[in-house]
């Protein structure tokens, strides 16, 4: 069976590097995050309707990186090793953007947090340093403490276990793979 792993918290934290090395260190596939591709080719000037496009695009891609990697997992689950699929943001996410933006979620993506099934949840904290880029909205210390705040609620009031991702870069995937091992066990 996929185990899925989402990585997740505030815009610079390291979660596409993790997603990355995760990847790496398992020889494996990691989803990217739809809404990166989506802005650069719409430009950052995002209105509500387009996050729940994002989110459509996230799922849809999500998918197909699942349904690959179920392709490629019946070979080596034969073989007794399950590979993970390593998720570059989810419905959560695009939760906290509606309404850390716009005060309001569309239903679709409600909707999708209570059917989407996850195995293990990294969340990533803010102490590594913020670094500018053109889709970056948020650099000031309180809001990424704000946001990271709002994620961390959400995950201590879901199901789904998670572990919390801080230090620099080699401390997060130290913590990262451990929990990951202990969930493949």
């Amino acid at each position: 069976m996929l185990k899925k792993i989402v990585i997740l918290g505030p815009e610079s934290t390291g979660k596409s590097t993790l997603c990355e090395q995760l990847a790496q260190h398992y020889e494996t596939m990691w989803c990217p995050e739809f809404a990166r591709e989506y802005l650069l080719v719409n430009g950052t000037n995002y209105d509500f309707e387009d996050l729940e496009i994002i989110a459509k695009g996230q799922l849809a891609l999500e998918d197909e990186y699942a349904t690959l990697l179920e392709n490629q997992s019946e070979t080596m689950m034969e073989n007794g090793k399950h590979l993970p699929l390593f998720i570059d943001t989810d419905m959560y996410v695009a939760k906290v953007w509606c309404e850390f933006v716009f005060e309001k979620c569309h239903q679709f993506i409600l909707d999708e947090i209570v059917k989407r099934q996850y195995d293990l949840y990294l969340l990533c904290y803010i102490d590594l340093p913020w670094v500018k880029d053109e889709l970056r909205e948020y650099p000031d210390l309180a809001s990424r403490q704000k946001l990271y705040n709002i994620y961390e609620d959400i995950m201590i009031n879901q199901s789904v276990p998670w572990i919390d991702i801080s230090g620099d870069y080699n401390e997060r995937l130290h913590k990262a793979i451990q929990g990951v091992d202990e969930l493949l066990k």
